[in-house]
């Protein structure tokens, strides 16, 4: 626990220097914040701008804020020095998952407070809980890119495209039917409709079977990946 605990802190301290990380944890409330208080169109769905953004926040942040800290540290050689320091693999992936897990659920909560004000606690907590549901799924996802990829410059040709259809197919899939489909299967257009449902006031739980295949698919990419790779520790 007290190795867990010190990587936590040791990416707290990182987290100002690491402008790539830092800007997913804050660049979509921001921009959920200024897109509702400034954009106001006749007819507009409401938390229309709440609802898209919360489901690419959660398909986007996580992903690649997990996979660029695992993949630099590995380039770096900041996991050899760890391992002489006497942490195990499972404690430095338990520490990154905290960090990156307690910053996203801090961006989930600035979305629930976007929520229109009519919006009844158990809308919000249900949104609460489906975004936290999400970033579990998204930080699998992530942790097996970062495992599986030498160095940050192939994470990140690897991270982009599985980022874009796990945060964009969502967006596309409520402007066209095909679309929706297809992307129903994805954990992320699950998520989003949980909480379009919730920030209408209505309970909808999506489909949580397509959630845990997801999450399953990506527990067992990153088993494969790090029985195959490790961590280079």
């Amino acid at each position: 626990m007290n190795h867990i605990i010190t990587m936590i802190k040791k990416q707290l301290k990182d987290t100002l220097k690491n402008k790539a990380v830092l800007i997913q944890f804050v660049m979509f409330p921001f921009m959920g914040v200024f897109m509702t208080n400034a954009v106001k169109i006749d007819g507009m769905p409401p938390n229309f701008f709440t609802n898209l953004f919360a489901s690419m926040y959660v398909g986007m942040a996580p992903l690649v804020a997990m996979s660029a800290i695992i993949s630099e540290e590995k380039e770096k050689n900041t996991l050899r020095v760890l391992r002489m320091a006497g942490v195990t693999p499972w404690e430095y992936l338990a520490g990154i998952g905290c960090y990156v897990f307690t910053f996203c659920m801090a961006g989930a909560a600035v979305f629930c407070l976007l929520l229109e004000e009519g919006t009844p606690l158990s809308g919000r907590l249900l949104f609460f809980a489906a975004m936290a549901v999400g970033t579990v799924v998204s930080l699998t996802v992530g942790a097996a890119i970062g495992v599986g990829c030498p160095n940050q410059m192939s994470a990140t040709s690897v991270t982009v495209p599985v980022m874009m259809v796990f945060s964009f197919l969502p967006m596309l899939s409520t402007f066209n039917e095909t679309v929706a489909k297809a992307a129903k299967y994805l954990y992320s257009e699950q998520l989003r409709i949980v909480v379009n449902a919730a920030g209408e006031g209505r309970m909808e739980y999506g489909n949580p079977l397509a959630v845990a295949m997801n999450l399953l698919a990506a527990g067992g990419l990153f088993w494969v990946l790090y029985r195959k790779r490790g961590l280079e520790l």
